[in-house]
């Protein structure tokens, strides 16, 4: 336990020798495993397969061949530079002095007050900042380099400025001083103590940075609690059927399909903004796709297979549980490509009973994809595809890394300050146990999206792709589509999407929320926060759409309740789980979900 004197915390010596022997033996374990895989083939030599190398030399080598702009850039920085010293030198001597460099508004790694009010942390700060201005000036915004190395070449960029940031290093984070003098050094400790935990986690020989304490949540106690059962099981999905609310309900049930890369309880995770629990409130008969999490076992499963066995399957298995052929169905991300592709293909067999279709969030046309292009092109899937084909799927953790390294400051090195430096350990946070909690892809069915889905874009294109020997053209589907997007998607681009809605033939509404891919979509009504935006009419390009867009405050889930209300049909007594000719599985939420990757 530790005491305070004198204004100095003193660690005791039982918990100091407690924290020694942890230490000891969690680094005995890591080096274990590290031998181990070295003994196994494990160990990766060093390779340039995502092709980083290889762009910033294409970016020096243009870079050289202009001396002009070189010694410009060089002389911007200087310029920088003698500013910051003469307004540092004003702030000295007592005089206000307006900063050079401020970071940008949500920068959280500067909110420590020694940023702004102690002379050498500003210093630091705003000599960061003016580094990393200039040096994401000179290599984000190198000509001559084809889109695609640009792209790269801007983005590890943004990676590397990151990663050096002061607030990283013991020394240079004022937060991080104080804390190592208040406790002699203790949390420097307990952050190896972390950090040896962490490579544990990972085999010996990669960091599982922790997120959040993943022992404070359990599936179906305190996180994704709305009360339903599992009535139907295949090898690929869970379908879940929540019980009703009280009173009448809808006479077409909602289907909700969520991406396969992540668990579907991003819609469920707390009683006060789920999706799930509200839909059911509203007085629709809920069924949700649990997707299995795979292994080498399911590594033949193909994009196909995800059709027929998931949402086509899921849909057989409604139509037994209610007696209701008709449906509506809301995709979810990648839930909502698989959405698209089921409307083409059930189009082309002259099937009409997925009565309207709703995506959030969902990427349909390619052709823009945003940042995540940096981690897709020939290069890098046929890398991806060597390691997919010699396990049978791809690792969750891999995936789970490229979505955080979009948000490096948010998703990486804020954990690495908090853990391995305070020597704290993560907050509870159910949002960040859920991201946590990856899935596994086959091998097949992945490399099959990113080649034909995401590098060619054939779903755009009318009979691109076929799927269960049907050519899939979105232009001939005439059901009556939703589209919700958000503003700071950065997975899903808002403008993207839209290229993806004017797919279509039928009837659009499509409606944009305020903040990202996850907080914009998970906005309950009752939290009252961001905004809005409709607009009726569909032009040719997003951003005359949202220049003739109205806002409106709040959650967009009432908007949709109401467009989706005219296509659920007339009022039926409720349905319970198990009432049609589909028996009780499990309780909600199934088995399916509580597969984790890092606990097999």
């Amino acid at each position: 336990m530790t005491q305070k004197q004198s204004g100095r915390q003193t660690t005791d010596p039982a918990d100091l020798a407690s924290l020694y022997a942890d230490i000891a033996q969690k680094s005995g374990q890591v080096v274990t495993q590290f031998l181990e895989r070295g003994q196994t083939g494990g160990l990766a030599g060093a390779n340039d397969e995502l092709g980083i190398a290889q762009a910033f030399f294409q970016a020096w080598a243009q870079l050289l061949s202009n001396p002009f702009k070189l010694a410009e850039a060089q002389m911007k920085l200087w310029q920088d530079a003698v500013s910051l010293w003469q307004s540092s030198m004003l702030k000295l001597m007592g005089q206000d002095a307006k900063a050079v460099a401020e970071p940008q508004q949500g920068d959280r790694r500067f909110r420590h007050e020694d940023w702004q009010q102690n002379f050498l942390y500003d210093y630091i700060k705003q000599s960061y900042l003016i580094a990393a201005r200039n040096l994401h000036d000179t290599l984000g915004h190198v000509e001559g380099l084809d889109p695609h190395t640009a792209k790269q070449v801007d983005f590890y960029t943004r990676q590397y400025i990151d990663a050096i940031s002061p607030s990283n290093f013991l020394l240079t984070n004022p937060e991080v001083m104080r804390e190592t003098v208040a406790s002699g050094g203790q949390n420097l400790l307990k952050g190896l103590n972390n950090l040896l935990e962490d490579l544990a986690r990972g085999g010996g020989s990669q960091i599982r940075l922790r997120m959040t304490d993943e022992k404070a949540f359990e599936l179906g106690v305190n996180i994704a609690t709305t009360p339903g059962s599992v009535v139907f099981r295949n090898d690929l999905i869970e379908l879940i059927q929540y019980h009703p609310a009280d009173g009448p309900v809808y006479r077409r049930p909602l289907l909700v399909i969520p991406p396969w890369i992540n668990k579907f309880y991003i819609l469920d995770l707390r009683e006060k903004n789920s999706f799930v629990k509200w839909a059911v409130g509203q007085g629709h008969t809920v069924f949700v796709v649990s997707w299995v999490n795979p292994d080498a076992k399911l590594a033949h499963k193909r994009f196909d297979d995800y059709l027929s066995e998931g949402v086509l399957a899921a849909l057989d298995a409604i139509e037994r549980a209610t007696g209701e052929r008709e449906a509506n169905v809301i995709g979810y991300c990648l839930g909502g490509t698989l959405l698209a592709c089921a409307l083409g293909y059930l189009t082309g067999k002259k099937d009409e009973r997925i009565a309207s279709a709703t995506f959030f969030a969902s990427m349909i046309d390619f052709s823009e994809a945003g940042e995540l292009e940096v981690f897709i092109d020939e290069q890098q899937v046929a890398a991806l595809e060597k390691r997919m084909n010699e396990r049978g799927f791809l690792e969750g953790s891999e995936m789970a890394t490229t979505f955080n390294m979009l948000r490096s400051n948010d998703l990486i090195w804020s954990f690495v300050v908090n853990n391995y430096l305070l020597g704290r350990d993560p907050f509870p946070f159910d949002l960040l146990y859920w991201n946590s909690d990856s899935t596994r892809m086959p091998a097949a069915m992945h490399s099959y999206y990113l080649r034909n889905l995401y590098i060619r874009n054939l779903l755009a294109k009318p009979g691109g792709i076929s799927l269960g020997g049907v050519p899939i053209d979105l232009a001939r589907v005439k059901t009556p589509l939703y589209f919700a997007s958000t503003v700071e998607d950065h997975i899903a681009p808002w403008r993207s999407t839209y290229a993806g809605a004017k797919l279509f033939a039928g009837s659009v509404r499509f409606v944009l929320g305020g903040s990202g891919h996850i907080a914009g979509i998970v906005n309950a009504p009752a939290a009252n926060k961001y905004s809005y935006w409709t607009n009726p009419k569909l032009p040719a390009q997003a951003d005359a759409w949202l220049e003739a867009a109205t806002q409106h405050p709040g959650s967009w889930w009432p908007d949709w309740a109401g467009w989706v209300a005219r296509h659920a049909g007339d009022k039926v007594p409720p349905r319970r789980p198990g009432s049609g000719r589909l028996k009780v599985l499990g309780d909600a939420p199934g088995g399916y979900a509580r597969m984790r990757t890092d606990r097999a």
